[in-house]
């Protein structure tokens, strides 16, 4: 599985000999945790009973330059091969290709090139997760951008109206369940959040 690139017209190509109605992609520069197990299978749930017959998701990590403190790309493919294989996300219905772009870490600038980029791939349902693309202040403890940032700038940019972002629902361990599961706010206590970069 390292190594594989595939181009926006071979993505589609994909895509199309699946017989896929609906395509939504998920982007990682990190490995697949728990949490986005949760909401990529959610996902393809939610599309199901808006109608769709046969929803294809897009695994499509970053491949370019990333933080010196990210996992590095061999591993993280590594990683995705053993989840396809586990069954956490089904093979059937998950087409994985490396996204050769840099990370710029550019906040809400980062987030359309990506959205763009996924249009072009031939995705028509995108899911952005917390903080996508951010980094901190370089004085105060902080972030630069709100969360909630690359949501505005994708509902205002110019040729995304046509790509579908789901809500972004928060995903937590639940110690109730001893799994993870999507927040509750009735019972803040029952759970754990644990970052990505932190697993």
């Amino acid at each position: 599985m390292t190594g594989l690139i595939l181009s926006p017209s071979e993505l589609r190509n994909e895509f199309a000999k699946r017989n896929a109605d609906a395509v939504f992609a998920f982007q990682l520069r990190n490995p697949v945790h728990n949490g986005h197990a949760l909401l990529m299978t959610d996902t393809r749930k939610r599309l199901l009973d808006m109608g769709y017959k046969n929803p294809i998701l897009l695994l499509h990590p970053l491949g370019g330059y990333t933080k010196a403190d990210d996992v590095p790309l061999e591993w993280r493919m590594k990683q995705h091969e053993k989840v396809l294989e586990d069954g956490v996300l089904d093979p059937e219905t998950t087409v994985v290709s490396i996204f050769p772009s840099p990370m710029h870490y550019a906040g809400p600038t980062e987030v359309q090139w990506h959205a763009k980029a996924r249009i072009n791939a031939g995705a028509n349902f995108y899911i952005v997760g917390r903080d996508p693309a951010g980094m901190s202040h370089p004085v105060e403890k902080r972030d630069l951008y709100d969360a909630d940032h690359r949501k505005k700038v994708l509902s205002m940019a110019p040729g995304l109206e046509r790509l579908n972002i789901p809500p972004f629902r928060v995903a937590a361990y639940d110690k109730t369940q001893g799994r993870m599961a999507f927040f509750d706010p009735s019972r803040p206590q029952d759970f754990l959040f644990i970052s990505g970069t932190k697993v």
